[in-house]
């Protein structure tokens, strides 16, 4: 169950609703980290302890295994609960993590240099790759970031921009039929097509030229255990780790049982995110009704996780082979000495 000793400080909610994000601390421990990661690098193929193996620069592992939050990090699903309004609202099926680790591990080329400034980064996005985006959609009601691996700066911590939740919210209110996620876009739904289709034409969003509107910056940083819980419209990039200290996390989505709401009759009942997102629109409330049927995307990660998985598996039944051989192969029989 939900750690009920734990609940957001009256700071912390004012920093959540200022800057869209809050950082609980230590809300799993080491030994835990240490436990799910046992597995990590044999899964990549790599060497912990050999660079030369570090062939990527940043993998997106796909899902092994699951486990409820509210066991592995009370503390985090406490805050968690709260940002959303309430455990009830929390939809069940969306409230677990996994070790679909995100590894960063630098570049040889990168390492030990200057990390380059936020508006250099390639990878800005709204998370949510795997449906239609409303103003209320419920399939994403936080981004979370469980930190596995301290991070230092420069370590390849995310970069979050907290001013551009404003830019997303007013896009998004703009257009309540829609739009779907392709490839670091938005584009109208109901009028199909794809991303190529929509540049430059009225209703197409690029997050990589609405960052360069944004000025305030986060490099996200802290230690093993630490979670960091964001509004759902958070725009987000992974930086360069220039330290090549392995950077290990994960981005679970939290679902919503309902969709946001943000014309409650009594205002009291806003969630902390409904709340912000209201702040960053200017209004104190908004009666928000999408005009188009919500449905899901299938990402194109899917796929290509599939087969990073199949070749994990492979890896994995290749070691407990090589395990199970050399603990059946019986020692030398010593040579006696004339």
């Amino acid at each position: 169950m939900a750690d009920q000793s734990y609940a957001l400080t009256a700071e912390q909610v004012d920093f959540f609703l200022e800057n869209g994000y809050v950082i609980i601390k230590q809300a799993f421990t080491r030994e835990q980290a240490t436990n799910l990661m046992t597995e990590m690098w044999v899964r990549l193929g790599m060497d912990p302890d050999d660079k030369s193996t570090w062939t990527q620069e940043r993998t997106n592992m796909p899902v092994k295994n699951m486990f409820p939050v509210k066991e592995f990090a009370p503390k985090a699903w406490a805050a968690i609960a709260e940002l959303c309004g309430g455990e009830e609202r929390v939809d069940p099926v969306a409230s677990s993590w996994a070790d679909n680790f995100i590894v960063n591990l630098g570049t040889p080329a990168l390492e030990g240099a200057a990390p380059p400034p936020p508006l250099e980064l390639d990878n800005w996005h709204v998370d949510g790759d795997f449906f239609v985006h409303f103003l209320d959609s419920p399939e994403q009601a936080l981004l979370v970031i469980p930190l596995f691996s301290d991070i230092a700066p420069g370590g390849g911590g995310t970069c979050i921009a907290p001013d551009g939740i404003a830019h997303v919210a007013r896009y998004l209110a703009a257009h309540p039929a829609g739009v779907v996620p392709e490839d670091y876009t938005f584009f109208p739904a109901h009028l199909g097509g794809t991303a190529d289709d929509w540049v430059g034409q009225p209703g197409f969003w690029s997050h990589m030229e609405e960052i360069k509107r944004c000025a305030q910056f986060v490099e996200l940083t802290g230690e093993t255990g630490d979670v960091v819980l964001m509004h759902p419209l958070m725009l987000h990039s992974a930086s360069r780790n220039v330290l090549r200290v392995p950077r290990v996390i994960t981005n679970p989505p939290v679902g919503l049982r309902e969709p946001f709401d943000f014309n409650r009759a009594d205002p009291r009942e806003f969630s902390l995110v409904e709340r912000k997102t209201l702040k960053a629109l200017g209004v104190e409330r908004l009666d928000f009704k999408p005009t188009a049927e919500r449905r899901g995307v299938v990402p194109k990660r899917i796929a290509i996780q599939k087969a990073m998985l199949e070749a994990e598996m492979k890896r994995l039944e290749e070691m407990k082979m090589k395990s199970a051989q050399i603990a059946h192969t019986p020692p030398p029989i010593p040579v006696a000495v004339a």
